[in-house]
């Protein structure tokens, strides 16, 4: 995944988020309107989940140290988890104690009526902007999957999480005119109660979406099945590796995998030629996958139990 694509999808949306959370804050101090506060407080949230995903690209960069050998790259994951516990808890939870307050006591919205109304349709415009700049970036790379499997799949959070953000914005902002509006014409407040409901509601199941698909990523995720594949028939095609016996890949950041491999070579062949062969499959799996960083490739000799036909996970022990 491109990591110039995530960045400017990043920092367009934080750009959009910072002049929304502005207007909405004017409009709720201008109406009261609870529909507006808990939408400022969702901007507020979703700004500061744009700076933290910025942070943690950065510090990923980090080079490789003696305390941590396999680089900084999950760091990316663990900013997009605490992205999820912001959008929860500052974004959903508020919301809803929001929402909860307004309903037990509607009240209507009696000054500047119309600004919260305006500042919405503003804001649904800059956030369409800053929604189709990550579609864009996102279209570049996830080739045919549908957007369910890219966000499952993704091994970059950033552009998952900022798609994620930006349709909770869309429809989120959609509430909040219906809640007003509704309030609007009918002087009941309770309508910008239920706006509210619905933000927080809507915040929450995003928040929840995302921690699960992180924590996957930070549990320790395989390589794609195409690039397993390709790893696969790039150690197969080196001439004196007898076959694969079996292989673990393991993603170590979204742009770092590890690939351990265990290979059959001829019991007849002398060091010489078997380190050739290792160098030759490690070159033409960096040549496959180029994100396949870390490469370790164990020779060993393919047996099998007297009478038992070969397995391909078969082997000595190391």
């Amino acid at each position: 995944m491109s990591v110039e694509g995530s960045t400017k999808a990043v920092v367009t949306a934080l750009v959009a988020n910072l002049g929304i959370a502005v207007t909405k804050f004017v409009a709720y101090v201008l109406t009261g309107s609870s529909s507006m506060l808990a939408e400022s407080i969702h901007s507020v949230a979703d700004s500061s989940n744009q700076a933290l995903l910025l942070i943690g690209g950065k510090r990923a960069r980090r080079g490789a140290t003696e305390e941590h050998p396999f680089g900084y790259g999950r760091e990316r994951y663990i900013y997009a988890f605490v992205v999820a516990i912001v959008l929860f808890s500052v974004g959903g939870l508020f919301a809803l104690y929001e929402a909860w307050h307004k309903i037990s006591h509607p009240e209507p919205i009696t000054e500047w009526q119309w600004v919260p109304v305006a500042v919405l349709v503003v804001a649904i415009g800059l956030e369409s902007m800053a929604m189709r700049t990550a579609v864009k970036e996102s279209n570049a790379v996830r080739g045919k999957a549908s957007w369910v499997e890219f966000v499952r799949r993704a091994k970059a959070p950033e552009l998952p999480v900022i798609l994620l953000e930006d349709a909770g914005a869309l429809l989120g902002l959609v509430f909040a005119l219906l809640g007003v509006s509704l309030t609007l014409i009918t002087g009941n407040g309770l309508w910008d109660g239920l706006g509210t409901a619905a933000i927080g509601i809507l915040l929450v199941v995003i928040a929840v979406v995302l921690a699960a698909e992180v924590k996957s990523l930070l549990v320790g995720e395989s390589a794609t099945s195409e690039n397993v594949q390709a790893i696969r028939r790039a150690i197969e095609s080196v001439e004196d590796v007898d076959r694969l016996i079996h292989m673990r890949t393991l993603h170590v950041g979204p742009e770092e995998l590890l690939v351990a491999a265990k290979v059959a070579v001829d019991a007849e062949d002398d060091a010489g030629r078997v380190t050739r062969a290792i160098n030759e499959a490690e070159e033409r799996i960096r040549a496959s996958v180029p994100i396949a960083t870390l490469i370790y490739i164990e020779p060993d000799l393919f047996r099998t139990a007297p009478g038992s036909p070969a397995s391909p996970g078969a082997g000595t022990s190391a």
